[in-house]
């Protein structure tokens, strides 16, 4: 594909509005790790939340939800769609529990939370394992889809594609920090939006396609793989049971609180977490998880899922693609490669826009996970293990080596992967287990450092049982491998909280006083930490409150994505219903807010 002047032009003032305002961070992040890990804790929440959804907005999104459309239809999308419970969960019962933590990472809650050297262990072990390989296995997927797209584009091999993003990223996330890349990311998503909204609109305006009539009518006479119906927002329960319960009810029932995967972690976690902690207030760590969930799965899936819909009318078979790309690396072939294949139909300036946009995709994620996984290895692991008593700057500038050292570890990685889908069973099936922990943790005193530690080695270990087996022909299907890991891994973490020595009363009560989670959980150590029922958390008295708000958000998010797809499949009756259905579970859900943050306690509002 050839650019023409206008495309360049567009591209370079894209990059220029988006990545020029950070220059001006570099001063103020050189001052300390609160300022480059943490922004100071004085982010508003439409930044936060902003940052939030470029961050989860990277260039393998795209790809990765056209592989699902094409697979498993647009039911298929359930698998990411079930993660809503996940993230509204956090807005109701953890956001203003990490804000009140006060820790800079949310490793460093291991040892507000635990105690001993299991505490100090599970911190650093952490700092590891997600700081440097899970992170550069994130950042490797985010890459291998920019490297396939520079291949569909520009022809351009791997490493050309890895030297050319990792000179732009790596000079911002060293030189801004966090506030950098929060700028970078308020001004990307709208460039991001803008350019695949342009793809989508262009995709089902190709002849083949015939506008979106001629989409939903084509596609209602065609049949995936397994007989899936492309165009169902529900798997078929009747005809294709496999497919339901791997898309649909193992999401739904088991995935979404048992998984921890990176941007929809039980309980917030990873840069999630970081935009928490970053937040100038608890109510704007609040707003800034809820603001992210609605823009998450109601603002951009739909162009995607339009874009991958187009391309099994236009590329029916991966063969289609390798013709129309006959320069293509084969190794780069794959249903995820759809997506850049149908940006070759877009007009000029249009494709500036989108070449433009994708670079706003992948440097938005990258810059994140590198930051990220800097304050891991820097905050957790060296400063706390290696070298305590240095000056701030040296962390700084830590912080700065280690993010080149992490973006080459993760383009190493890129070699050895092959599609995004692939990447994401992987950290899916690796982290599977582990969420309840993650969720009651913050609720139960007798969970200690050691339940953490054997739910990680026993996920880790069935994870590679399963992997291993699938690789030498013993095929198990991925729910079942879901649910026996999740099993395995969840016995062996209980069992450990009643056989190991609890964390000691000291450490509860100390945590207790400051982060003041609610319910019965705590009761026994807020009795020896002298605090009446009176004195407790008002939220306490409103478990039932905050169950009502996350069903009402649950349905708000849920209703908006499918009045939207109704509406453009031109079911006109089912998207009225389900708009009604919108209004009434977000008036809900704001009468709900407004009431849990009436009724805090003047304790609360001060933390505020």
């Amino acid at each position: 594909m050839h650019l023409q002047w206008i495309d360049w032009l567009i591209v370079a003032a894209s990059l220029i509005i988006c990545f020029a305002p950070a220059l001006f961070f570099g001063k103020r992040a050189g001052k300390n790790t609160t300022e480059f890990f943490a922004s100071g804790r004085s982010v508003p929440w439409w930044l936060a939340g902003l940052s939030m959804v470029a961050t989860t907005f990277s260039s393998d999104t795209p790809n990765l939800v056209t592989d699902i459309v094409r697979r498993q239809g647009v039911a298929g999308n359930w698998v990411w769609w079930a993660f809503t419970l996940t993230g509204v969960a956090t807005v109701f019962f953890y956001a203003r529990l990490w804000r009140r933590s006060g820790v800079l990472t949310d490793l460093e809650f291991y040892e507000i939370r635990y105690s001993g050297k299991a505490a100090s262990f599970v911190r650093g072990f952490r700092s590891i394992y997600l700081g440097l390989f899970f992170n550069c296995m994130i950042m490797a997927t985010v890459n291998l889809a920019a490297c396939k797209i520079a291949g569909i584009l520009f022809g351009l091999e791997r490493w050309q594609t890895l030297m050319a993003v990792g000179i732009l990223n790596v000079v911002f996330a060293t030189h801004s920090g966090l506030w950098g890349v929060l700028v970078i990311d308020m001004v990307q998503f709208f460039i991001k939006m803008t350019a695949v909204i342009a793809a989508a609109y262009f995709a089902v305006q190709l002849p083949e396609v015939g506008g979106l009539s001629g989409l939903v009518d084509k596609l209602s006479h065609l049949q995936g793989p397994g007989g899936v119906n492309y165009l169902n927002l529900l798997p078929d329960f009747t005809n294709n049971w496999d497919v339901a319960i791997a898309v649909f009810i193992m999401p739904i029932a088991v995935q979404w609180w048992a998984v921890w995967y990176p941007g929809a972690e039980p309980g917030g976690g990873s840069y999630i977490a970081q935009r928490m902690l970053a937040s100038k207030s608890e109510k704007d760590s609040l707003g800034a998880v809820l603001f992210f969930n609605v823009a998450h799965y109601v603002l951009r899936p739909w162009p995607w899922i339009l874009v991958g819909l187009a391309s099994i009318l236009v590329y029916p078979q991966l063969s289609d693609i390798q013709r129309a790309f006959p320069n293509l690396d084969p190794k780069l072939l794959g249903h995820d490669i759809a997506f850049p294949a149908m940006l070759k139909f877009l007009p000029v300036g249009f494709i500036g826009l989108m070449v433009g946009g994708l670079i706003a995709a992948n440097s938005s994620t990258i810059l994140t996970h590198l930051n990220w996984g800097a304050s891991y290895l820097v905050h957790d692991f060296y400063r706390r293990f290696v070298r305590p008593h240095a000056d701030e700057r040296h962390y700084v500038f830590a912080g700065r080596a280690i993010t080149v050292v992490l973006f080459f570890c993760a383009s190493s990685m890129v070699f050895v992967l092959d599609t995004a889908k692939d990447a994401f069973d992987i950290i899916l099936q690796v982290g599977a287990g582990t969420g309840l922990l993650y969720l009651l943790r913050w609720f139960w005193w007798r969970i200690n450092a050691w339940c953490e530690v054997v739910a990680m080695v026993s996920s880790f270990v069935v994870s590679l049982v399963f992997l291993a087996l699938n690789k030498s022909g013993v095929a198990v299907s991925t729910h079942i491998a879901l649910v026996l890991t999740v099993a395995f891994t969840t016995v062996c973490w209980m069992v450990t909280a009643f056989i190991t020595p609890p964390t000691n009363r000291e450490t509860l009560i100390a945590f207790y006083k400051k982060v003041r989670p609610f319910g019965p959980g705590w009761k026994n150590v807020r009795e020896e930490a002298g605090i009446s029922d009176s004195e407790a958390p008002s939220v306490h008295e409103n478990i039932p409150l905050a169950l009502l708000g996350w069903v009402a958000g649950c349905t708000m998010i849920w209703s908006a994505l499918f009045t939207v797809g109704n509406y453009l499949y031109g079911r006109t009756g089912y998207a009225l219903a389900l708009f009604g259905m919108f209004i009434v579970s977000g008036l809900t859900l704001v009468r709900v807010m407004n009431s849990l943050w009436s009724n805090s306690s003047p304790k609360d509002a001060a933390v505020s």
